[in-house]
């Protein structure tokens, strides 16, 4: 059964998607089936995915309002090691229509259903906004990944989103969390880097993945190949960065089970 993380925040340009592409691809790279879903009108991770959102004859669009069953949207021919569900301008109409439809806020989470036991991890990417899309995405999830530049607007930020989060478990899905806190950008010289970055430890603890991404040029270039940073340039900082995150994932989601096993063999 896949776990499903979605990837967001509400301020633009914290490197949300190329959180989710080049996760996705990391994952990937240990032998993970993975599944990536671009919610966003944007559609930039389906383009750094290497897929032509221009030319999607199946979108997310059409999953939500229940043209085409997830089977029908998954790509899986692409030169990456993932799976995808593109996303397209498209997507825009999708936010107006949902409004209409029953069960509007749990769309996402019903049209995964059929293919949950064929994936380890669904990543799911989102807008810089909190709209319908992104609360299907929330509705939809285990977990959530917050990635975030150490700078002070971050921080509060990063309060208004744990706010929508816990009402979001609190009205429609009581088995979200955060996941994680990604730090971004992270340049290490800096004094404010260091200074945010101890506040989020202190309130977040071990919510707080060790692993940072660092800025790298080579992380900026790969997006407009079309590809991850693993598939550009393996060996730089960024795709380095990124493997070391998976790896941090995995095992947290591996003690998270052994944990679970070992509460029900108590209960039992």
């Amino acid at each position: 059964m896949a776990k499903i993380l979605t990837i967001t925040n509400q301020k633009g340009g914290v490197g949300k998607t190329t959180t989710a592409v080049n996760l996705a691809a990391s994952l990937a790279a240990t032998r993970k089936r993975v599944l990536m879903i671009d919610l966003d009108p944007q559609g930039n991770a389906t383009m750094g995915s290497g897929a032509d959102k221009h030319q999607l004859e199946t979108s997310v669009y059409e999953l939500l309002t229940d043209q085409a069953s997830a089977e029908e949207a998954i790509l899986s021919d692409l030169s990456v090691k993932y799976d995808l569900i593109g996303a397209n301008g498209d997507l825009t109409a999708a936010e107006v229509e949902l409004l209409q439809l029953p069960r509007r806020e749990f769309r996402l989470k019903m049209a995964l259903l059929p293919v949950m036991d064929r994936y380890d991890f669904i990543l799911i990417d989102n807008p810089p906004s909190l709209n319908l899309l992104t609360v299907n995405a929330l509705s939809a999830s285990h977990g959530v990944i917050i990635p975030m530049q150490c700078e002070y607007y971050a921080l509060e930020g990063i309060s208004a989103l744990v706010g929508t989060i816990d009402k979001i478990n609190q009205r429609l899905n009581p088995k979200l969390k955060i996941e994680g806190i990604l730090r971004t950008m992270f340049d290490p010289r800096m004094s404010l880097t260091k200074d945010v970055s101890d506040h989020l430890v202190e309130y977040f603890g071990d919510k707080v993945y060790r692993t940072v991404i660092p800025r790298n040029v080579r992380l900026a270039e790969a997006p407009s190949h079309g590809m991850p940073a693993l598939q550009y340039d393996k060996n730089s900082r960024g795709a380095l960065a990124y493997l070391a995150l998976a790896g941090e994932l995995i095992r947290r989601t591996e003690q998270e089970l052994a944990s679970e096993d070992l509460a029900t063999e108590q209960e039992d």
